[in-house]
């Protein structure tokens, strides 16, 4: 082999910190326009995490806790709408009904109307500052964390979490949560 092709130590550092510098500045410039893609993806996940809540996890503190990271990284023209009157009617349909016709209120719509109660009667405080603050960010990378490793106990190990039909949805699912919101502490750290 010629010595042409061959890469000195120091060469190689330089071509990995370049990369780094580009993988840096790629992040800000997608932090603007695309990283709420990605954060819409991240949004529709939860949603589909949530609408398991019937189906394949034995837990309603699991599921439950879906409900406090959507409220944290809800994209903002939908908290906005939420927020609104339409928000306003409809907790308000939900709470009548769940009042008076319990018994014909289905299981599956609590955690919903829990969230859109959640997103109309929340301070300001929580719904304006902690969402786009580092509290949220916080809350939400630790609801991930808790999310992931109950998912990998309950599946019997990180491997089986991988390999079982029904549990390989959910551990992926639950991985594009966790890496969505480091992702984004990560573009506020820099």
């Amino acid at each position: 082999m010629s010595s042409s092709y061959l890469l000195t130590k120091s060469q190689i550092t330089s071509a990995l910190t370049d990369l780094a510098v580009a993988a840096n500045n790629l992040a800000h410039h997608v932090s603007g326009s695309g990283f709420s893609v990605l954060q819409f993806i991240a949004y529709i996940v939860a949603i589909y995490l949530l609408s398991l809540d019937r189906t394949n996890w034995e837990t309603n503190t699991f599921t439950s806790l879906l409900v406090p990271y959507i409220f944290f990284s809800l994209p903002s023209w939908i908290f906005g709408v939420f927020r609104a009157e339409i928000g306003r009617w409809i907790a308000l349909i939900a709470v009548v009904l769940r009042l008076f016709v319990s018994r014909r209120f289905p299981d599956r719509l609590e955690l919903p109307a829990a969230l859109i109660l959640l997103i109309v009667v929340a301070p300001d405080l929580f719904a304006n500052t902690f969402r786009s603050d580092e509290v949220g960010l916080v809350v939400c990378l630790v609801i991930a964390c808790y999310l992931l490793q109950e998912q990998i106990r309950a599946s019997g190990g990180f491997r089986d979490s991988l390999t079982k039909a029904h549990g390989i949805s959910n551990t992926i699912g639950i991985i594009l949560l966790f890496s969505q919101k480091l992702m984004e502490y990560q573009i506020q750290l820099a």
